[in-house]
């Protein structure tokens, strides 16, 4: 039994390898998963057979004779899996659909009736989506291994239960039951900021960084963090709620529930919920034009409007010298949609952070602005659907 194990954990970790970094030649993943030579040929003997992986030649390279047996490298079978992801953001879900090399094959985005919905209209949404993706791309949904969910809120990973998200008008939802019942493939949901850190370390601007933040800004905000080179989720699988850290005692309404929330001051819908109460916007705009109209005023000298975007970046540059004194991170990564906007990361409110860390004779952690459309979000959702696909496959080659 523990043989079993050990071999179906070699799998793993050199389809794991290969994916991440093929093609390889067989010597090479020795030396880099540490697994003995005689070990990685069998073991790709057998991925092989399963037609998870293939060789292919090595590119001549100019140190290499051109003489004798030529060189072989192992690559992932992108045609062996599909893999969807997608996000969802307010009446908006973006998707994409990947072969199991990581390659898109088709993306579409599906407008919602609403912005709040039951967890079974909710996936019946999701379900008209992605049977259009999937014809878009020539193939049935149920020729797809396994899709991620990438949705704001608090998410436990391990049971794909949502414990609260904007996106639902109800609490505590099973919801990779709810979708794995209503598309018939596997559903693993996350909160959409661990996918966007995942995406992030994965083929992102943390890929050369063992230890960083992503805090994503929209409509509300978010948080992944990378330590040690692996997602940190907390001991519930619900960790890293940045946006819903307190920054003032019985301070603003925030939508979870609660009062004082950091996204209560910094969010998209704050802003135009304070900007509307003293007329700089009206409840009629939509979201995004609301919050156009306060920069806009803001920077034609409206003292109101500079009030509310300073209070925003006053509060956020608090929240982030907090998460930097406690993480002490390489790199913060600030993410999203909402970096078209710049009142929450400009030259002020990155100084004031600053200003607020832990003084050390060595420099503050390098902050990055990386605009991210939401389709990148949906890729971040389907390369954590990747992994379980490629665990699932490796198991599955005891049947084969």
């Amino acid at each position: 039994m523990a043989f079993g194990h050990q071999k179906v954990e070699s799998r793993r970790l050199l389809l794991r390898e290969i994916s991440q970094n093929g093609p390889l030649p067989r010597i090479d993943l020795a030396e880099r998963t540490g697994i003995s030579r005689a070990t990685v040929t069998s073991v790709t003997a057998e991925l092989l057979r399963g037609g998870l992986i293939e060789e292919v030649p090595r590119d001549s390279r100019g140190d290499e004779s051109a003489r004798g047996r030529p060189r072989i490298d192992l690559k992932v079978v992108g045609r062996a899996h599909l893999i969807a992801g997608l996000k969802v953001a307010d009446r908006r879900i973006s998707m994409v659909l990947m072969d199991f090399e990581g390659r898109d094959v088709a993306n579409a985005d599906h407008m919602m009736p609403t912005n709040r919905l039951s967890a079974q209209a909710l996936a019946e949404e999701i379900a008209i989506g992605l049977n259009a993706l999937a014809d878009k791309a020539g193939y049935a949904l149920s020729e797809v291994s396994g899709v991620g969910v990438g949705l704001a809120g608090v998410v436990d990973v391990g049971d794909g239960i949502v414990y609260w998200s904007p996106s639902l008008d109800q609490r505590n939802v099973a919801l990779g039951d709810v979708l794995g019942e209503r598309l018939g493939i596997p559903a693993y949901v996350d909160n959409d900021a661990n996918l966007v850190a995942l995406a992030e370390l994965t083929f992102g601007i943390g890929k050369d960084h063992s230890d960083f933040i992503v805090i994503t800004i929209e409509s509300g905000v978010g948080m992944g963090m990378v330590l040690g080179g692996r997602l940190y989720r907390g001991a519930r699988g619900c960790g890293a709620e940045f946006g819903h850290t307190k920054v003032q005692l019985d301070g603003a309404l925030c939508r979870c529930g609660q009062r004082g929330c950091l996204e209560a001051y910094a969010s998209d819908y704050a802003l135009v919920r304070e900007a509307a109460s003293v007329g700089t916007v009206t409840q009629t705009e939509s979201t995004a034009d609301a919050i156009m109209t306060v920069l806009a005023a803001a920077k034609a000298g409206d003292q109101t409007a500079r009030t509310v975007l300073e209070r925003a970046g006053k509060m956020f540059a608090m929240g982030l010298a907090n998460l930097v004194n406690i993480f002490d991170p390489e790199l913060v990564i600030l993410a999203g949609p909402q970096m078209s906007f710049d009142h929450v990361y400009s030259d002020a409110v990155i100084e004031q952070m600053r200003k607020s860390i832990v003084e050390i004779d060595k420099p503050a952690p390098d902050v990055v602005v990386h605009r991210w459309d939401t389709l990148m979000w949906a890729r971040g959702a389907a390369a954590y659907a990747l992994e379980f696909v490629q665990d699932t496959a490796v198991e599955a080659l005891d049947d084969v």
